[in-house]
This record gives structure tokens, sequence and C-alpha cells, in this order.
């Protein structure tokens, strides 16, 4: 199981942050014919991201072409368990991806309409957002 990982950050480790409104780029299916769109803002993780990966790849069994769109660039860190509050924060644990409303976040080509939306809805399943499945033409 390849995780998803930074080779280099900048940072080690990064504030929380915001993650409100609409994705204004990576928000139209450019690569493949059919599309995952995320309806919900939300932080993805690795993990969640190589799951729904394989849930696609599985389904088509191993054919046609996909494209993941995001990538987990932020670090999130925890103190490990009976920690006292204070002296710092804690060491990164994971990465993960910030996905705004309407960022498409997988694209798959060379398969059937069925394959496809069957394929995409099952990656949906392993996500924690709220997901629409869009053509090409659509967007």
């Amino acid at each position: 199981m390849a995780i998803l990982v930074p080779r280099k950050v900048e940072h080690r480790k990064v504030r929380k942050g915001k993650n409100e409104g609409i994705a204004t780029r990576c928000n139209s299916v450019d690569f493949g014919d059919w599309g995952l769109v995320s309806l919900d803002n939300e932080r993805i993780t690795s993990r969640q991201i190589e799951a729904a990966r394989q849930a696609i790849t599985r389904f088509v069994k191993r054919g046609g072409k996909i494209w993941i769109r995001i990538f987990p660039h932020t670090p999130v860190s925890k103190k490990p368990l009976d920690v006292k509050m204070g002296s710092g924060k804690g060491e990164p644990q994971f990465y993960v991806a910030k996905v705004k409303a309407g960022t498409v976040m997988f694209e798959i080509a060379d398969v059937t309409e069925e394959q496809a939306r069957e394929a995409l809805r099952l990656a949906s399943h392993k996500l924690p957002v709220r997901c629409k499945i869009i053509k090409k033409e659509e967007f």
C-alpha cells in the first residue's frame, strides 16, 4: 500500500487554517471523460485517497485510465496519549488534502459509462465528503 506523502515540505508543522468557500481551481474535468466532484469542504487523508483509488482500480479490473487530482500536502500533527497541556506542538502524524466544494478529485477515461459511474460510486463511499459524478461535457 503506497500512502501518498510529500517528498519535501517547506514547513514541517502547519496551522489548521480555514477551508471555506467553493473551489476556484481544479473544478473541471480536464483529463478524463468522467469525474468525481466534492460537494462539501473537508480534509481528506492520504489513506482515504488510496482506498478510493483501489476501489476504482479493482472495479475496472485495471482497465481504463485514472487521474487523482488531489494530493495530501498538509501535515496534521498530534500529541501522544497521556501528555499534559503545553510543551509545544505534537509531531506530524499524517497528511491531508484540503478539498473545497466543487473540486474534481478523481477522473476516469477509456471505460463504458456504466463502469465509470459504478467505479466512481464505489470510490465515493470511501471518502468523507458527499460526491457527485459528472461527465466532461456537463461541467
